[in-house]
Protein backbone atom coordinates (compact mmCIF):
# COMPACT_ATOMS: atom_id res chain seq x y z
CA UNK A 1 0.00 0.00 0.00
CA UNK A 2 2.49 2.28 0.74
CA UNK A 3 4.35 2.02 -2.52
CA UNK A 4 1.15 2.54 -4.18
CA UNK A 5 0.25 5.71 -2.52
CA UNK A 6 3.93 7.16 -3.59
CA UNK A 7 2.94 6.27 -6.86
CA UNK A 8 -0.68 7.89 -6.46
CA UNK A 9 1.19 11.05 -4.70
CA UNK A 10 3.14 11.46 -7.59
CA UNK A 11 0.56 11.60 -9.98
CA UNK A 12 -1.78 13.79 -7.91
CA UNK A 13 0.23 16.39 -6.54
CA UNK A 14 0.82 17.95 -9.69
CA UNK A 15 -2.34 17.95 -11.30
CA UNK A 16 -4.85 19.59 -8.74
CA UNK A 17 -3.58 20.90 -4.75
CA UNK A 18 -4.03 24.34 -3.46
CA UNK A 19 -5.04 25.74 -0.11
CA UNK A 20 -7.61 28.53 -0.22
CA UNK A 21 -5.38 31.35 0.56
CA UNK A 22 -3.65 31.54 -2.43
CA UNK A 23 -2.12 34.94 -3.80
CA UNK A 24 -5.19 37.26 -5.41
CA UNK A 25 -4.02 40.39 -7.77
CA UNK A 26 -1.19 42.30 -8.04
CA UNK A 27 2.19 41.97 -9.49
CA UNK A 28 2.69 38.91 -10.78
CA UNK A 29 5.97 36.60 -9.79
CA UNK A 30 8.85 36.07 -11.93
CA UNK A 31 7.72 32.99 -13.84
CA UNK A 32 10.07 31.06 -16.02
CA UNK A 33 10.61 28.56 -18.55
CA UNK A 34 13.49 26.26 -18.37
CA UNK A 35 13.84 25.99 -22.25
CA UNK A 36 16.67 22.98 -21.42
CA UNK A 37 13.55 20.92 -20.33
CA UNK A 38 11.43 21.70 -23.11
CA UNK A 39 13.07 19.44 -26.03
CA UNK A 40 11.49 15.56 -25.84
CA UNK A 41 12.01 12.58 -28.52
CA UNK A 42 9.72 12.58 -31.48
CA UNK A 43 7.53 9.24 -31.73
CA UNK A 44 8.41 6.90 -34.87
CA UNK A 45 6.85 8.75 -37.82
CA UNK A 46 6.68 12.44 -35.70
CA UNK A 47 8.16 15.28 -35.93
CA UNK A 48 8.68 17.13 -32.45
CA UNK A 49 8.38 20.88 -31.60
CA UNK A 50 9.37 22.67 -29.07
CA UNK A 51 9.43 26.45 -27.63
CA UNK A 52 8.56 29.70 -25.79
CA UNK A 53 5.44 31.89 -26.79
CA UNK A 54 4.06 34.73 -24.82
CA UNK A 55 5.72 33.80 -21.99
CA UNK A 56 4.77 30.23 -21.58
CA UNK A 57 6.75 26.60 -23.32
CA UNK A 58 4.86 24.69 -24.98
CA UNK A 59 5.62 21.09 -26.68
CA UNK A 60 4.02 19.92 -30.19
CA UNK A 61 4.38 16.60 -32.16
CA UNK A 62 2.76 16.05 -35.49
CA UNK A 63 2.77 12.95 -37.28
CA UNK A 64 3.82 12.30 -41.09
CA UNK A 65 0.78 11.01 -42.00
CA UNK A 66 -1.05 13.79 -40.19
CA UNK A 67 -4.99 13.78 -40.63
CA UNK A 68 -5.74 17.39 -40.05
CA UNK A 69 -6.73 17.14 -36.27
CA UNK A 70 -4.88 18.87 -33.78
CA UNK A 71 -5.54 17.81 -30.08
CA UNK A 72 -4.83 20.16 -27.34
CA UNK A 73 -3.83 19.17 -23.96
CA UNK A 74 -4.69 21.68 -21.07
CA UNK A 75 -3.04 20.33 -17.62
CA UNK A 76 -3.93 20.33 -13.84
CA UNK A 77 -2.55 22.66 -11.00
CA UNK A 78 0.91 22.90 -10.54
CA UNK A 79 1.27 24.43 -7.22
CA UNK A 80 2.71 27.83 -6.69
CA UNK A 81 6.01 27.62 -7.75
CA UNK A 82 8.30 29.68 -10.51
CA UNK A 83 9.06 27.20 -13.08
CA UNK A 84 6.64 26.74 -16.11
CA UNK A 85 6.88 22.94 -17.18
CA UNK A 86 5.11 20.96 -19.70
CA UNK A 87 3.79 17.52 -20.42
CA UNK A 88 3.20 15.45 -23.30
CA UNK A 89 -0.57 14.54 -24.26
CA UNK A 90 -1.18 11.55 -22.23
CA UNK A 91 -3.07 10.33 -25.02
CA UNK A 92 0.03 10.56 -27.33
CA UNK A 93 0.60 6.80 -28.13
CA UNK A 94 -2.36 6.33 -29.13
CA UNK A 95 -2.65 10.02 -31.54
CA UNK A 96 0.12 9.97 -33.32
CA UNK A 97 -0.58 6.36 -35.13
CA UNK A 98 -4.23 7.73 -35.73
CA UNK A 99 -2.42 10.67 -37.32
CA UNK A 100 -4.06 13.04 -34.61
CA UNK A 101 -1.26 15.76 -33.64
CA UNK A 102 -1.07 17.26 -30.29
CA UNK A 103 0.14 20.24 -28.67
CA UNK A 104 0.62 21.57 -24.86
CA UNK A 105 1.25 24.38 -22.72
CA UNK A 106 3.10 25.15 -19.53
CA UNK A 107 0.90 28.28 -19.06
CA UNK A 108 2.67 31.44 -18.33
CA UNK A 109 1.61 31.51 -15.07
CA UNK A 110 1.31 29.05 -12.29
CA UNK A 111 -1.21 28.68 -9.25
CA UNK A 112 -5.44 28.22 -9.81
CA UNK A 113 -5.34 30.48 -12.50
CA UNK A 114 -7.78 29.59 -14.98
CA UNK A 115 -7.88 32.68 -17.16
CA UNK A 116 -4.07 32.16 -17.85
CA UNK A 117 -4.62 28.55 -18.61
CA UNK A 118 -7.62 29.20 -20.76
CA UNK A 119 -5.64 32.37 -22.81
CA UNK A 120 -2.05 30.57 -23.49
CA UNK A 121 -3.55 27.42 -24.46
CA UNK A 122 -5.29 29.48 -26.98
CA UNK A 123 -1.87 31.48 -27.83
CA UNK A 124 -1.06 28.05 -28.67
CA UNK A 125 -3.71 26.77 -31.01
CA UNK A 126 -2.39 30.17 -33.22
CA UNK A 127 1.03 29.66 -32.78
CA UNK A 128 0.52 25.87 -34.51
CA UNK A 129 -1.34 27.52 -37.43
CA UNK A 130 1.96 29.60 -37.92
CA UNK A 131 4.45 26.66 -37.19
CA UNK A 132 2.53 23.75 -38.65
CA UNK A 133 -0.73 25.10 -40.85
CA UNK A 134 -4.08 25.23 -39.55
CA UNK A 135 -5.84 22.37 -38.69
CA UNK A 136 -8.98 21.21 -39.76
CA UNK A 137 -10.31 20.70 -36.64
CA UNK A 138 -9.19 21.46 -32.88
CA UNK A 139 -9.95 19.29 -30.01
CA UNK A 140 -9.59 20.52 -26.51
CA UNK A 141 -8.64 17.87 -23.82
CA UNK A 142 -8.06 18.67 -19.65
CA UNK A 143 -7.43 17.44 -16.78
CA UNK A 144 -8.66 18.41 -13.28
CA UNK A 145 -8.11 22.13 -13.44
CA UNK A 146 -7.25 21.44 -17.03
CA UNK A 147 -10.64 20.44 -17.32
CA UNK A 148 -11.80 23.67 -15.86
CA UNK A 149 -10.14 25.27 -18.35
CA UNK A 150 -11.67 23.51 -20.88
CA UNK A 151 -14.85 23.65 -20.21
CA UNK A 152 -14.31 27.96 -19.97
CA UNK A 153 -12.20 27.75 -23.26
CA UNK A 154 -15.02 25.93 -25.53
CA UNK A 155 -17.39 28.66 -23.97
CA UNK A 156 -15.20 31.84 -24.68
CA UNK A 157 -13.43 30.71 -27.87
CA UNK A 158 -16.59 28.57 -29.69
CA UNK A 159 -15.32 29.14 -33.05
CA UNK A 160 -11.65 27.73 -32.50
CA UNK A 161 -12.69 24.09 -31.01
CA UNK A 162 -14.62 21.43 -32.49
CA UNK A 163 -15.18 18.34 -29.54
CA UNK A 164 -14.15 18.55 -26.17
CA UNK A 165 -13.01 15.98 -23.63
CA UNK A 166 -12.98 17.36 -19.56
CA UNK A 167 -11.63 14.60 -17.43
CA UNK A 168 -11.96 14.42 -13.51
CA UNK A 169 -12.63 18.49 -14.50
CA UNK A 170 -13.50 21.28 -12.07
CA UNK A 171 -16.48 21.90 -14.27
CA UNK A 172 -18.42 23.48 -11.47
CA UNK A 173 -16.17 26.29 -10.41
CA UNK A 174 -16.54 27.44 -7.51
CA UNK A 175 -18.81 24.60 -5.87
CA UNK A 176 -16.07 22.89 -5.74
CA UNK A 177 -14.49 25.07 -3.14
CA UNK A 178 -17.89 25.51 -1.59
CA UNK A 179 -17.57 21.32 -1.27
CA UNK A 180 -14.09 21.69 0.94
CA UNK A 181 -16.01 24.54 3.64
CA UNK A 182 -19.16 21.97 3.55
CA UNK A 183 -16.72 19.58 4.95
CA UNK A 184 -14.57 21.30 7.03
CA UNK A 185 -17.48 23.55 8.47
CA UNK A 186 -19.38 20.09 9.12
CA UNK A 187 -16.81 18.34 11.00
CA UNK A 188 -16.12 21.42 13.23
CA UNK A 189 -19.76 21.48 14.03
CA UNK A 190 -20.64 17.94 14.55
CA UNK A 191 -16.78 17.04 16.43
CA UNK A 192 -16.07 19.68 18.51
CA UNK A 193 -19.83 21.62 18.99
CA UNK A 194 -18.69 24.87 17.16
CA UNK A 195 -17.55 26.27 13.95
CA UNK A 196 -15.07 28.76 12.73
CA UNK A 197 -14.21 30.15 9.37
CA UNK A 198 -11.41 30.84 8.49
CA UNK A 199 -9.07 28.42 10.89
CA UNK A 200 -5.63 29.02 12.31
CA UNK A 201 -3.69 26.33 10.18
CA UNK A 202 -1.32 24.87 13.24
CA UNK A 203 -4.50 24.57 15.50
CA UNK A 204 -6.38 23.79 13.67
CA UNK A 205 -4.55 20.77 12.16
CA UNK A 206 -3.13 19.44 15.43
CA UNK A 207 -5.76 20.32 17.77
CA UNK A 208 -8.93 20.95 16.35
CA UNK A 209 -8.79 17.68 13.59
CA UNK A 210 -7.90 15.13 16.23
CA UNK A 211 -10.36 16.13 18.42
CA UNK A 212 -12.92 16.13 15.76
CA UNK A 213 -12.06 12.54 14.72
CA UNK A 214 -11.79 11.49 18.68
CA UNK A 215 -15.21 12.88 19.24
CA UNK A 216 -16.72 10.96 16.06
CA UNK A 217 -15.52 7.41 16.21
CA UNK A 218 -17.24 4.42 18.20
CA UNK A 219 -14.42 3.21 19.74
CA UNK A 220 -10.42 5.08 20.00
CA UNK A 221 -9.07 4.57 16.78
CA UNK A 222 -11.88 4.03 14.88
CA UNK A 223 -12.32 6.94 12.72
CA UNK A 224 -12.99 6.83 9.70
CA UNK A 225 -14.45 3.27 9.68
CA UNK A 226 -16.26 2.55 12.79
CA UNK A 227 -18.28 5.75 13.70
CA UNK A 228 -20.89 6.78 16.04
CA UNK A 229 -24.00 8.30 15.24
CA UNK A 230 -22.43 11.80 15.41
CA UNK A 231 -19.66 10.40 13.11
CA UNK A 232 -22.20 8.83 10.43
CA UNK A 233 -24.44 11.98 9.96
CA UNK A 234 -20.47 13.36 8.67
CA UNK A 235 -20.05 10.76 6.38
CA UNK A 236 -23.64 11.25 4.87
CA UNK A 237 -23.85 15.06 4.77
CA UNK A 238 -20.16 14.41 3.12
CA UNK A 239 -21.73 12.04 0.30
CA UNK A 240 -24.90 14.50 -0.13
CA UNK A 241 -22.57 17.18 -0.66
CA UNK A 242 -20.35 15.80 -2.77
CA UNK A 243 -22.31 14.34 -5.11
CA UNK A 244 -25.26 12.41 -3.85
CA UNK A 245 -25.55 8.45 -2.71
CA UNK A 246 -23.38 6.48 -5.00
CA UNK A 247 -21.75 3.80 -4.89
CA UNK A 248 -18.08 3.35 -4.14
CA UNK A 249 -18.82 6.09 -1.39
CA UNK A 250 -17.74 3.92 1.26
CA UNK A 251 -14.99 2.74 0.07
CA UNK A 252 -14.03 7.00 -1.27
CA UNK A 253 -14.66 7.70 2.46
CA UNK A 254 -12.11 5.02 3.78
CA UNK A 255 -9.19 5.84 1.00
CA UNK A 256 -9.59 9.92 1.55
CA UNK A 257 -9.67 9.84 5.27
CA UNK A 258 -6.80 6.72 5.36
CA UNK A 259 -3.99 7.05 3.21
CA UNK A 260 -4.51 10.23 1.14
CA UNK A 261 -1.94 12.55 2.47
CA UNK A 262 -1.46 16.79 1.43
CA UNK A 263 0.08 18.79 4.17
CA UNK A 264 -0.06 17.43 7.41
CA UNK A 265 -0.22 13.51 7.20
CA UNK A 266 -1.94 10.62 5.96
CA UNK A 267 -5.52 10.94 6.79
CA UNK A 268 -5.94 14.67 6.89
CA UNK A 269 -6.63 15.43 3.06
CA UNK A 270 -10.07 16.89 3.28
CA UNK A 271 -9.06 18.54 6.57
CA UNK A 272 -5.78 20.21 5.37
CA UNK A 273 -8.03 21.49 2.75
CA UNK A 274 -9.38 24.10 4.89
CA UNK A 275 -6.18 26.26 5.30
CA UNK A 276 -6.64 29.28 3.85
CA UNK A 277 -8.63 32.28 4.09
CA UNK A 278 -11.23 31.42 1.10
CA UNK A 279 -9.95 33.69 -1.92
CA UNK A 280 -8.52 32.62 -5.29
CA UNK A 281 -6.02 33.78 -7.49
CA UNK A 282 -7.17 37.28 -9.08
CA UNK A 283 -10.62 36.78 -6.70
CA UNK A 284 -10.38 40.15 -4.80
CA UNK A 285 -12.05 38.48 -2.19
CA UNK A 286 -13.72 35.56 -0.16
CA UNK A 287 -14.79 33.37 -3.19
CA UNK A 288 -16.48 30.56 -1.02
CA UNK A 289 -19.97 30.88 0.36
CA UNK A 290 -22.52 28.69 2.32
CA UNK A 291 -24.63 31.46 3.57
CA UNK A 292 -27.85 29.71 1.77
CA UNK A 293 -26.79 25.90 2.18
CA UNK A 294 -29.25 23.55 3.73
CA UNK A 295 -27.10 20.13 4.90
CA UNK A 296 -28.82 17.17 5.37
CA UNK A 297 -27.83 14.13 7.05
CA UNK A 298 -30.04 11.94 4.65
CA UNK A 299 -32.23 12.04 1.73
CA UNK A 300 -35.20 13.68 3.01
CA UNK A 301 -36.15 16.70 1.96
CA UNK A 302 -38.05 17.81 5.39
CA UNK A 303 -35.21 18.65 8.17
CA UNK A 304 -35.29 16.60 11.23
CA UNK A 305 -34.53 17.94 14.53
CA UNK A 306 -30.80 17.77 14.39
CA UNK A 307 -30.69 19.12 11.03
CA UNK A 308 -32.27 22.13 11.64
CA UNK A 309 -30.22 21.90 14.56
CA UNK A 310 -27.70 22.18 12.77
CA UNK A 311 -28.35 24.02 10.33
CA UNK A 312 -29.07 26.64 12.52
CA UNK A 313 -26.11 26.60 14.63
CA UNK A 314 -22.93 25.64 11.84
CA UNK A 315 -20.77 29.00 10.78
CA UNK A 316 -22.03 30.82 7.73
CA UNK A 317 -19.65 32.36 4.97
CA UNK A 318 -21.10 35.09 2.44
CA UNK A 319 -19.00 35.12 -0.38
CA UNK A 320 -17.61 38.84 -1.16
CA UNK A 321 -19.82 40.40 -4.00
CA UNK A 322 -16.63 41.33 -6.20
CA UNK A 323 -15.76 38.03 -5.42
CA UNK A 324 -17.49 35.67 -8.08
CA UNK A 325 -17.88 37.20 -11.62
CA UNK A 326 -20.02 35.34 -14.09
CA UNK A 327 -18.71 36.48 -16.85
CA UNK A 328 -15.71 36.28 -19.12
CA UNK A 329 -12.27 35.40 -18.04
CA UNK A 330 -11.67 37.76 -15.05
CA UNK A 331 -11.01 36.48 -12.15
CA UNK A 332 -11.94 32.34 -11.12
CA UNK A 333 -14.40 31.86 -14.46
CA UNK A 334 -17.89 30.42 -13.76
CA UNK A 335 -18.67 27.88 -16.52
CA UNK A 336 -22.02 28.69 -17.90
CA UNK A 337 -22.92 25.27 -19.40
CA UNK A 338 -23.75 26.94 -22.99
CA UNK A 339 -21.96 24.76 -25.08
CA UNK A 340 -21.79 24.24 -29.01
CA UNK A 341 -19.93 20.86 -29.45
CA UNK A 342 -19.57 17.87 -28.43
CA UNK A 343 -18.58 17.11 -24.93
CA UNK A 344 -17.32 14.05 -23.27
CA UNK A 345 -16.77 13.77 -19.77
CA UNK A 346 -14.92 10.90 -17.17
CA UNK A 347 -15.09 10.98 -13.33
CA UNK A 348 -14.32 8.71 -10.50
CA UNK A 349 -17.12 7.73 -8.37
CA UNK A 350 -15.07 8.20 -5.46
CA UNK A 351 -13.18 11.01 -6.18
CA UNK A 352 -13.24 13.15 -3.03
CA UNK A 353 -10.74 15.87 -4.24
CA UNK A 354 -12.66 17.02 -7.21
CA UNK A 355 -16.05 15.03 -6.30
CA UNK A 356 -18.59 14.02 -8.98
CA UNK A 357 -20.71 17.11 -7.31
CA UNK A 358 -18.66 18.94 -10.39
CA UNK A 359 -20.85 16.32 -13.41
CA UNK A 360 -23.85 16.93 -11.21
CA UNK A 361 -23.69 20.53 -11.32
CA UNK A 362 -22.07 20.71 -15.27
CA UNK A 363 -24.78 18.86 -16.39
CA UNK A 364 -28.03 21.06 -14.79
CA UNK A 365 -25.93 24.18 -15.89
CA UNK A 366 -26.26 22.09 -19.81
CA UNK A 367 -29.46 21.08 -19.63
CA UNK A 368 -30.75 24.79 -18.53
CA UNK A 369 -29.25 26.00 -21.71
CA UNK A 370 -30.92 23.13 -23.74
CA UNK A 371 -27.34 21.79 -24.55
CA UNK A 372 -27.89 18.43 -23.20
CA UNK A 373 -27.39 16.80 -26.98
CA UNK A 374 -24.40 18.09 -26.96
CA UNK A 375 -23.50 16.50 -23.43
CA UNK A 376 -22.16 12.75 -23.08
CA UNK A 377 -20.94 12.00 -19.23
CA UNK A 378 -19.34 9.16 -17.72
CA UNK A 379 -19.04 7.60 -14.37
CA UNK A 380 -16.10 5.30 -13.40
CA UNK A 381 -15.85 3.15 -10.33
CA UNK A 382 -12.80 4.21 -8.59
CA UNK A 383 -11.59 6.37 -5.64
CA UNK A 384 -8.59 8.42 -6.64
CA UNK A 385 -8.13 11.54 -8.58
CA UNK A 386 -7.88 11.61 -12.30
CA UNK A 387 -7.77 7.38 -12.44
CA UNK A 388 -8.16 6.10 -15.88
CA UNK A 389 -7.51 2.84 -17.55
CA UNK A 390 -5.61 3.63 -20.80
CA UNK A 391 -8.46 1.97 -22.41
CA UNK A 392 -11.21 4.12 -20.69
CA UNK A 393 -9.80 7.40 -21.87
CA UNK A 394 -8.58 6.14 -25.51
CA UNK A 395 -12.34 4.81 -26.04
CA UNK A 396 -13.78 7.76 -24.37
CA UNK A 397 -11.35 9.96 -26.85
CA UNK A 398 -11.97 7.68 -30.10
CA UNK A 399 -16.08 8.01 -29.43
CA UNK A 400 -15.20 11.76 -29.49
CA UNK A 401 -13.92 12.10 -32.66
CA UNK A 402 -16.32 9.67 -34.50
CA UNK A 403 -19.21 11.95 -32.56
CA UNK A 404 -17.94 15.07 -34.18
CA UNK A 405 -17.07 13.54 -37.39
CA UNK A 406 -20.40 10.95 -38.34
CA UNK A 407 -22.70 12.67 -35.71
CA UNK A 408 -23.57 9.46 -33.89
CA UNK A 409 -23.86 10.45 -30.13
CA UNK A 410 -22.12 7.66 -27.24
CA UNK A 411 -23.86 6.46 -25.04
CA UNK A 412 -23.67 8.11 -21.04
CA UNK A 413 -24.22 8.32 -17.60
CA UNK A 414 -27.33 10.27 -16.27
CA UNK A 415 -26.07 12.52 -13.26
CA UNK A 416 -29.51 14.18 -13.24
CA UNK A 417 -31.38 11.76 -12.06
CA UNK A 418 -30.69 10.62 -7.85
CA UNK A 419 -31.90 7.15 -8.38
CA UNK A 420 -30.07 6.14 -10.65
CA UNK A 421 -26.88 7.35 -9.19
CA UNK A 422 -27.35 5.58 -6.88
CA UNK A 423 -28.11 2.35 -8.12
CA UNK A 424 -25.48 -0.22 -7.13
CA UNK A 425 -24.58 -0.47 -10.89
CA UNK A 426 -24.20 2.88 -11.69
CA UNK A 427 -20.69 3.57 -13.10
CA UNK A 428 -20.69 -0.41 -14.52
CA UNK A 429 -21.26 0.53 -18.12
CA UNK A 430 -17.79 2.32 -19.03
CA UNK A 431 -15.52 1.27 -16.03
CA UNK A 432 -12.75 -0.61 -18.20
CA UNK A 433 -10.16 -2.15 -16.02
CA UNK A 434 -9.03 -2.06 -12.35
CA UNK A 435 -9.43 0.60 -10.32
CA UNK A 436 -8.31 1.15 -6.64
CA UNK A 437 -10.73 0.18 -3.98
CA UNK A 438 -13.32 0.39 -7.36
CA UNK A 439 -16.35 -1.37 -6.04
CA UNK A 440 -17.07 -5.06 -8.45
CA UNK A 441 -20.00 -4.60 -11.03
CA UNK A 442 -21.89 -7.80 -10.97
Amino acid sequence: MKKLMQSFLIILLPVFLFSWGSVAAGEPPGYFVDESKLPFPALPGATALWGVHKGAGYRIEVPDNWNGTLVVWAHGFRGTGLELTVDNHPLREYLIPNGYAWAASSYSRNDYDVTSGVQDTHALTKRFNGIVGKPDKVYLTGASMGGHITAVAIEQYPNTYDAALPICGVLGDYELFDYFLDFNVAAQQLGVGGSQYPVDPIPYLFGTVPAIKGNLELFPGGWPVALNPTGENLKSLTELRSGGERPNFDEAWFFWNTFAEFQSGPGNFLFDLAIGDGTLPRTPGVGVDNADTVYQFDTNASLTIDEQNFNNAVVRVAADPQGRNPNGLSQVPVISGDIQIPVITLHNLGDLFVPVLNEVEYASRVAANGKSDLLVQRAIRGVLHCDFTPAEFVTAFAELAAWESFGVKPAGDNWLDPATVADPLFGCAFTDGPHLLGTPCP
